[in-house]
């Protein structure tokens, strides 16, 4: 690390395949949007060698591979992969997406990864989401640090942004999460800012000067280091608390000076093990500069102290039949397994699949075995099938460069995987393996949409079918009530990004209509109809009368349908007929168009000809009855009515409750829930909550999370029953 007595700048170059998992580090980068993870990003690069200039570059290495969208709304939307090298060690660094509609490429970063930086903004400080994913990382034992950024904004206070991230990160250990440098500040500006122009290590007590666009390492002298004591004797302890040498803190604590190497090693060790966190600072290099701020120092920090893909388990692996399968953590010569974690459409070499390999060795060419965990209810396929897959390449912005493999523990990107999608595992193809997937974040906000014309209707199938491919958060649905095709996204810039590269990518328009919910219809008291079908238009005739009665059921029971015939009023072959009919009618509706359920309709008289009656005369009769039935009976409009389950902060619990209340719910009861939590559980009307992804969002300050699942349909209000019809009639 950048404390080191000996540390230097290291090896510089870009990435290659990794030859042994011990020489890889992959570190995924978490934190709001704007805290500055991308720019992180290009630092290390410009500082590891794997680009030649500050800022942006674009064939050179473009950090992320953005859409017009992107570039115009200025957000990473999705995960992207940099691969550096650092002193013989290749770190594969996953930016993801701040923005909390992409939350699915920040959960795919975290799976592919064995360690995570959490980056915060010094001027933002710590918002609640990224608590929350610094406690899903805490549940895994994922190993972590904090870098502050943002250092040079007038109101940046890197010692108050350490005490907030111990209160933030710490809650269980707040001497867990400490400093191992203090900044150091150039000459004051006329605003009374003064900028970071380098850092003091708090173990060597070193000076590293970044002030010249190099890092300049010197012994500053006691005068240069005043006040670090106290921070530097807490990291001490705190490091030392986390060592696995149980005597150690007692000859600290008897007097004995510890050795920096033994400090500097116990630290390493306790950063893999996931139980210590350190904070570190960094900023980009300036025009025309070499080094920005602390990137060698956090280069250091993750060659020497985060955990390398062996010390890593193989996620849960089964066979396709699902029995158990036991593998050896991350064997390059084991059983071929590996997870496409992103996939992406290149329209000059088609679909290209970022791949995490667990297990095995991949190789170009090769043959292996798609297996997919059918993900129906989203409009995936499951998968189980065998592919040729292509080229192996290490992606570098735009540029892909080619790989002559990938051991156990590396990343690279697949071209041509035509049938694979974003979590599905592959596996040799004469041993067919299926890996445990990620948690995905349910798609919670519909959008409903239509082909501009019918040359984008030609093509609106295929577009849809390869965008859900893609993104596994995303939920393609053919409603068989409304006629509507509803895509689920997460949010509204998740479904602006949908629209966009169904346009740009597939080039097809759609236009966005309002969402329908599928309401349904049922008798609210009990109602007589008379069906008479008789026609005579010469030759054979149709000849069928039913006389039917129409009644209630309790929520749930669908279409009953009894016969009470007697005297053979209604020939047997016909009762059929008749059930057929009325059953037709009733999918079709009988007031407001909307399907008929929770009835029992009984069969009680009829009338046949010897000659003209016929199936489909008795099947007309039918409808028709239940027609004139529903003319002289009272008809209810049934809502769909889901179970909503919101777990959000203790501070929002109130709001929450009375903005479920405002949208006709009913609160059936909380739980209190760790880390100052609380679980409501409320039913709410479906046509009430089609945009609550979004109002919760904004309600909870982006901290809150729900799920909703249907329970049943219920009577509609009248007021909003008859909104719905005058609705209906205007668009007709």
């Amino acid at each position: 690390m950048g404390d080191k007595a000996n540390a230097h700048p290291g090896a510089a170059g870009r990435a290659t395949a990794a030859d042994h998992p011990a020489s890889v580090r992959n570190v995924v980068l978490v934190g709001h949007s704007g805290s500055g993870k991308t720019t992180l990003v290009e630092a290390l690069a410009l500082t590891a060698g794997a680009v030649n200039r500050a800022g942006r570059v674009e064939d050179g290495g473009t950090v992320s591979d953005y859409d017009d969208i992107e570039h115009r709304q200025h957000r990473s939307v999705q995960l992207s992969l940099v691969p550096v090298e650092w002193d013989g060690i290749k770190i594969n660094l996953l930016d993801t997406p701040g923005y909390a509609d992409f939350v699915g490429e920040l959960r795919a970063g975290l799976r592919a990864a064995d360690a995570a930086l959490f980056v915060v903004s010094a001027s933002d400080g710590v918002d609640g989401s990224t608590r929350m994913v610094w406690e899903e990382c805490a549940a895994v034992g994922m190993p972590r640090a904090i870098v502050v950024t943002h250092l040079e904004s007038a109101r940046a206070g890197y010692e108050d942004m350490t005490r907030i991230c111990a209160e933030a990160f710490g809650a269980d250990d707040p001497d867990a999460v400490l400093p191992l440098y203090l900044p150091l500040h150039g000459p004051q500006a006329p605003d009374g800012h003064a900028p970071v122009t380098g850092l003091v290590g708090l173990l060597s007590r070193k000076l590293f000067d970044y002030s010249s666009g190099e890092r300049v390492e010197s012994d500053p002298g006691e005068d240069r280091l005043p006040g670090i004591e106290e921070a530097r004797n807490r990291l001490i302890e705190g490091i030392i608390a986390e060592s696995e040498d149980e005597t150690l803190m007692d000859r600290y604590l008897g007097g004995e000076q510890v050795d920096v190497k033994t400090l500097i090693e116990d630290l390493e060790r306790a950063v893999a093990r996931g139980v210590f966190f350190p904070v570190l600072a960094a900023a980009p290099a300036a025009e025309g500069a070499r080094q920005g701020l602390g990137t060698i120092e956090l280069l250091e920090l993750v060659t020497g102290g985060f955990p390398t893909p062996l010390e890593r388990a193989v996620p849960r692996v089964t066979t396709v039949a699902g029995e158990p399968r036991e593998l050896k953590p991350c064997d390059p010569g084991g059983p071929l397994v590996a997870e496409v974690v992103k996939t992406a459409s290149d329209p000059y070499v088609g679909r290209i699949s970022l791949v995490r390999v667990f297990s095995g060795t991949l190789r170009p060419d090769a043959t292996v075995h798609v297996s997919g965990h059918g993900l129906a209810d989203r409009g995936h396929e499951d998968h189980d099938v065998d592919e040729r897959i292509g080229a192996l390449s290490g992606p570098f912005g735009k540029q892909q460069r080619a790989l002559s493999h990938c051991i156990a523990g590396d990343l690279a990107c697949v071209a041509k995987l035509s049938r694979a999608e974003t979590g599905d595992t592959l596996s040799a193809k004469d041993d067919p393996l299926l890996m445990e997937p990620w948690e995905m974040p349910d798609p919670l906000l519909p959008l409903a949409i239509q082909a501009h014309s019918k040359a984008d209707e030609d093509k609106l199938s295929q577009g849809l079918s390869r965008l859900v491919a893609e993104d596994p958060t995303m939920r393609l649905e053919q409603n068989q009530d409304t006629h509507q095709v509803v895509l689920w996204c997460l949010g509204e810039a998740h479904a602006d990004v949908a629209l966009e590269r169904l346009r740009s990518r597939y080039g097809v328009q759609v236009d966005v209509v309002p969402h329908r919910v599928s309401l349904r219809e049922t008798f609210a008291g009990p109602a007589g109809g008379r069906g008479r079908h008789v026609k005579q238009s010469g030759g054979h005739g149709q000849y069928a009368i039913c006389e039917i009665e129409v009644e209630p059921l309790p929520g749930g029971s669908g279409i009953e349908f009894v016969d009470k015939v007697v005297g053979g009023a209604v020939p047997r072959q016909f009762i059929p007929s008749v059930e057929k009919g009325v059953r037709a009618q009733a999918a079709r509706g009988v007031a407001a168009g909307h399907p008929l359920i929770d009835v029992r309709i009984t069969l009680l008289d009829g009338k046949a000809h010897s000659v003209d009656s016929s199936d489909a005369a008795f099947q007309t009769a039918g409808a028709l009855a239940l027609r004139e039935a529903a003319a002289d009976a009272r008809i209810h409009l049934l809502e769909p009515v889901a179970e909503v389950t919101v777990l959000v902060g203790d501070e929002y619990v109130g709001s929450v409750m009375s903005d479920l209340s405002g949208r006709r719910g009913r609160v059936l009861g909380t739980e209190q829930t760790a880390g100052g939590r609380t679980l409501i559980r409320a039913e709410v009307p479906e046509i009430e909550i089609g945009r609550y992804a979004v109002d919760l969002r904004s309600l909870s300050h982006g901290t809150a999370r729900f799920n909703r699942s249907y329970a049943r349909h219920e009577p509609m209000p009248a007021q909003v029953a008859e909104r719905i019809r005058e609705e209906l009639r205007d668009s007709a």
